[in-house]
């Protein structure tokens, strides 16, 4: 299955068709054998870890690639052309078995002759003798004239186009549809590490400015928060950048004189740890492979960048104080890009840079570092990507000054454990670097220079605490009102490592698994066969049990860096979720080709699309699902072949269509944080209005009630995967109302379970019908704080 991609082929007038031969025979014959090879090579190139510690610079690395390719596929040539923005040229950057003089001399537009047409219509490009069709252009630097054969397919991930991967063979019509696969799958896994290097080829033909930084201010001793991800910690403080930013503004003061040896030992001794704290985040986070670095060791085999410092020791000037130097000329040029990818490799050099400095210490300095048992990062904003990197550090806890309790980044800090408090202190961000702080991230307390008296009371409430902490029992595998209607518990899953705790507790199944992480982990768009195997691994540990796929939700609170999600006046009410899908459609084939692939040999594959707002969004996604499986039918992939298809409700514009969509769509799922956020104009992620943010608000109410009751009218599957969803006091009203599915993070099932067995369905139905009655949130909050006529537990 990791050979399994897209084979279709580009579409040009009839006099440039190109030509598919009849391959039957010669793929019969040694077919196993050519498999096992493109099996290995996918293997090799997976690891990209190693291909890069194995390369001395970057163009090395490029031609490792090719070495590569061109020995897996048994090609006599594989070259690597990649797009210069500037010039609008396809050049050549690497290859084997063309004249190496050819490399950086040829280039061509797009659409000029095989290698440009490929990269211009992104479609596999082949041929069995290239030379005869019309769109040929022979380059002589090449030497080319007896390679016949030709296969290209386009490098790029997501909506950013890289460049061509190209391999020829002397032998006429050499190449089979098992090669396209192989070569496609090839060039996917090598695209956002030749994106980075294309970066560093180009990256000295911009300009820029680097930011000032900001004073230190007097520091709070205790400050009253939010709890985003529950836990203690106390460690020194570290905000977040700064601590490499001062690296490489203040002046330097080092233990010793250092030399041009010391320095290459630094960036030694940085690729060790990089290759370390990458495997350790492998282990952790399945999803984030071994992307998270990639940029850092890009810039490590970058020559230019090596050698530019080598220059400056040799001038005299200390090898610290040169990597400053040549760090913020890299820090200028990408703060100047147009391009937001671009820009956010700000970060990445800062931490790349600073690592390296810090790694000057002397062994008495660096022990006492790895004393202090991590730290507690203090930031103004964060990305999913940069709290990984976090995470794989070991870092004991986070206080954000801005951002909401329901935003994902709070999500994946729960997922991973992390303590988690959010306040508005904007001071926070000026704190000494080292300043002792103890965060109680249960009910959202963060104490400045705790006295001892403090340390020891929560060091002793802590140890108590874990001493009594025991894993969740897992719940009874059905869930029945006390008077026998049935609720289904499901599960809300972010991570992979999720799934062991969903399978223990016994959920009955995934109700909301969310896409958007594997995307917001990562640097850039993750390929087809990269969602292929994350979904894959999902269903074969959900073993039969129902699983809700929800396409990709990005925009507002989740916004991709790398794909200028971040852009309007108004993030939320931008371009995000299925608007964003049904805009870059390769994308949103891509992520459907890999859901219905990964689901092959699953029964209860389940499709939802996320911010539906008209009747005509949901039948041109659904259209999508369907175009999809003809595809993969007409390429005879394995594939899901009747996928339910539903929809999230969280826009107020569906309610009064909402009996057209039970009609049209096979189950919904309603989003109560956003239909709460959308149905009250509250920004859900701003401190300021948290007040305004009332799921009890009886608009809300009403709102839920009628869409449950036109799912019921049309016998469609209801249910609830917001925050409402495990909150005791919202449980009775939603089964009430008729909701009979839950959808829940794994650790609130036992409580609901046990909530909704102290219930009659009953009690429940009258209680609900109290609440639709009311008008004003005080008269809500009145029949709430009573739960009249129910059994509490």
């Amino acid at each position: 299955n990791l050979l399994i991609y897209s084979l279709d082929f580009i579409t040009l007038p009839d006099d440039v068709k190109i030509r598919n031969m009849n391959h039957d025979e010669r793929e019969n014959s040694g077919m196993g054998k050519r498999n096992r090879n493109r099996f290995n090579m996918l293997c090799d190139i997976g690891d990209l870890s190693a291909l890069l510690s194995g390369s001395h610079d970057i163009e090395g690395f490029l031609q490792c690639a090719v070495d590569l390719v061109a020995r897996h596929l048994d090609a006599d040539v594989c070259s690597i052309y990649l797009y210069d923005e500037v010039s609008e040229d396809l050049v050549l950057k690497a290859t084997v078995g063309l004249n190496p003089e050819a490399v950086g001399r040829v280039r061509m537009k797009p659409g000029e002759g095989l290698v440009g047409s490929t990269f211009l219509h992104l479609r596999p490009f082949r041929e069995a003798s290239a030379s005869k069709n019309p769109v040929f252009k022979y380059f002589e630097e090449t030497q080319e004239e007896r390679f016949e054969s030709f296969l290209a397919v386009p490098i790029q991930r997501g909506i950013q186009k890289i460049g061509v991967l190209v391999v020829q063979h002397e032998n006429p019509d050499s190449f089979t549809e098992t090669d396209v696969m192989a070569l496609r799958a090839s060039a996917a896994q090598l695209a956002s590490a030749i994106e980075n290097a294309r970066l560093l080829i180009d990256l000295y033909k911009a300009t820029g400015k680097r930011p000032a930084t900001d004073s230190l201010t007097e520091e709070p001793r205790f400050i009253k928060g939010m709890s985003a991800s529950g836990g203690y910690a106390l460690a020194p403080a570290a905000v977040f950048r700064k601590s490499h930013v001062d690296l490489l503004t203040r002046p330097g003061r080092w233990d010793r004189t250092y030399t041009v040896d010391d320095f290459h030992a630094a960036l030694e001794k940085t690729s060790a740890q990089l290759i370390d704290l990458q495997n350790r985040l492998t282990e952790r986070l399945p999803e984030s492979v071994s992307l998270i670095f990639t940029a850092h060791f890009m810039i490590l085999k970058d020559s230019k960048f090596i050698n530019k410092i080598v220059q400056l020791i040799d001038k005299g000037i200390s090898p610290p104080d040169a990597v400053k130097t040549i760090a913020r000329q890299y820090i200028q040029i990408f703060s100047a890009s147009p391009h937001a990818y671009i820009r956010e490799k700000v970060s990445d050099m800062e931490d790349l840079a600073g690592r390296i400095i810090k790694n000057f210490s002397s062994p008495k300095t660096e022990s006492r570092a790895r004393t202090n048992g991590g730290h507690i990062v203090i930031a103004g904003e964060i990305y999913p990507s940069e709290i990984l990197k976090l995470a794989s550090e070991e870092i004991q806890g986070i206080v954000l000054v801005k951002g909401g309790v329901t935003s994902h980044v709070s999500i994946l800090a729960r997922s991973l454990k992390i303590p988690m408090i959010i306040a508005d202190q904007s001071d926070l961000l000026h704190l000494p670097e080292g300043t002792p702080v103890l965060l109680d991230a249960s009910i959202g307390n963060i104490y400045i220079h705790p006295s001892e008296e403090v340390v020891q009371h929560f060091e002793k409430q802590y140890r108590i605490q874990k001493a009594a902490a025991v894993l969740p029992k897992p719940i009874a595998p059905e869930t029945r009102t006390r008077d026998g209607i049935r609720i289904h518990l499901m599960a809300n899953v972010n991570l992979l490592s999720e799934l062991e705790t969903t399978r223990n507790l016994n959920a009955e199944g995934i109700g909301l698994y969310r896409t958007e992480f594997p995307f917001l982990i990562r640097p850039a768009f993750p390929s087809e066969e990269e969602q292929y195997m994350i979904y894959k691994r999902i269903f074969d540990e959900m073993e039969k049990r129902p699983v809700t796929i929800r396409t990709l939700d990005i925009g507002g609170d989740k916004a991709l860096v790398y794909a200028n999600t971040t852009s309007g006046l108004n993030p939320d009410l931008g371009l995000r979720s299925i608007r964003f899908s049904l805009r870059h459609r390769n994308i949103f084939e891509q992520q459907i080709r890999a859901v219905l692939r990964s689901a092959a040999a699953d029964d209860n594959l389940r499709i939802m699309f996320p911010m539906i707002s008209s009747i005509d969004e949901f039948q041109e996604a659904r259209k999508m699902v369907q175009m999809c499986m003809a595809d993969l039918e007409r390429e005879q992939l394995p594939c899901h072949r009747s996928p339910a298809i539903g929809m999230m409700v969280e826009v107020p514009a569906v309610v009064p269509l909402i009996d057209a969509f039970a009609r049209e769509a096979d189950f919904f799922s309603i989003g109560t944080n956003d239909f709460v956020q959308y149905t009250l104009a509250v920004d859900r992620t701003n401190e300021k209005v948290s007040d305004y943010y009332c799921p009890e608000h009886p608009a809300v109410l009403r709102g839920l009630h009628q869409i449950v009751r036109a799912a019921v009218s049309a016998g469609k599957d209801v249910s609830v995967c917001g925050e409402m969803a495990h909150e005791p006091e919202f449980i009775p009203f939603l089964i009430g109302i008729g909701v009979r599915t839950l959808s829940i993070d794994p650790q609130f099932l036992p409580a609901v379970q046990e909530r909704i067995a102290a219930l009659k369905f009953s009690d429940a139905q009258q209680h609900a019908e109290l609440l639709l009655a009311e008008i004003t949130l005080r008269g809500v909050r009145q029949i709430l704080s009573r739960q009249d006529g129910l059994t509490l537990v």
